[in-house]
């Protein structure tokens, strides 16, 4: 039993892996049109893969799309690519700062936020796992939200204290107002995709707890 369960484990974090590639690089894909923004979806692999498998295999998904994710800005950068690439030029900025210093900022926006979208999302699960009154339904859609939410204030609080003045001057924004802009960002696009992730997250987990995975 437990040689099966490394097995599925190992092909299932590889059928995640592939979700995840996919998902990153297919135009439209990973994202989910709502209207007024696109909803991000691609963290959705990787909480279901903490959940399912634990901490360190969601850290690991968390990892592969955060590196999917600075492999698409330094490659097909955008206006504020830099934040997530140390390859990309800071926008009217005479003097770049050290690349070192860049790797750094960069790790933590692009990689350590989702990085932690999988070990939040791990824990969380281990955590409601022991309210038994709870349902599983409601415990599967609280941690695809709190994936998802995880992802957004990572992401928005690192570019807020890492490159904040930049991504103001990038976004054409007073950075006297770019933290009401940053939280209406996270209000906007965070709810919104906080919501798609449960939704989602809650009926594929679901649907794979029917699966004699372990057996």
């Amino acid at each position: 039993m437990e040689k099966n369960s490394r097995q599925f484990d190992t092909v299932f974090t590889g059928i995640l892996c592939g979700l995840i590639i996919i998902m990153s690089f297919v135009p439209f894909l990973g994202f989910i049109p709502l209207g007024f923004m696109n909803a991000t979806i691609i963290q959705i692999p990787v909480i279901i893969g903490a959940v399912m498998l634990g901490p360190k295999r969601g850290a690991f998904l968390g990892l592969l799309f955060g590196l999917t994710s600075l492999w698409k800005n330094t490659t097909a950068p955008n206006l504020t690519s830099f934040v997530f690439s140390p390859f990309v030029p800071i926008p009217m900025l005479a003097e770049q700062e050290p690349l070192f210093i860049r790797i750094l900022k960069c790790a933590f926006i692009c990689l350590f936020s989702r990085v932690m979208i999988g070990i939040v999302s791990a824990y969380l699960n281990s955590f409601l796992k022991k309210r038994r009154a709870l349902p599983a339904s409601v415990r599967n859609m609280a941690c695809g939200a709190a994936g998802a939410i995880t992802n957004t204030i990572f992401v928005m609080g690192g570019i807020y204290f890492l490159y904040g003045e930049a991504y103001a001057g990038a976004n054409s924004v007073n950075v006297s107002l770019l933290s009401k802009v940053i939280s209406g960002i996270i209000l906007t696009q965070g709810i919104p995709e906080a919501v798609v992730s449960a939704i989602i997250c809650g009926a594929v987990l679901k649907a794979l707890g029917r699966l004699p995975h372990k057996m």
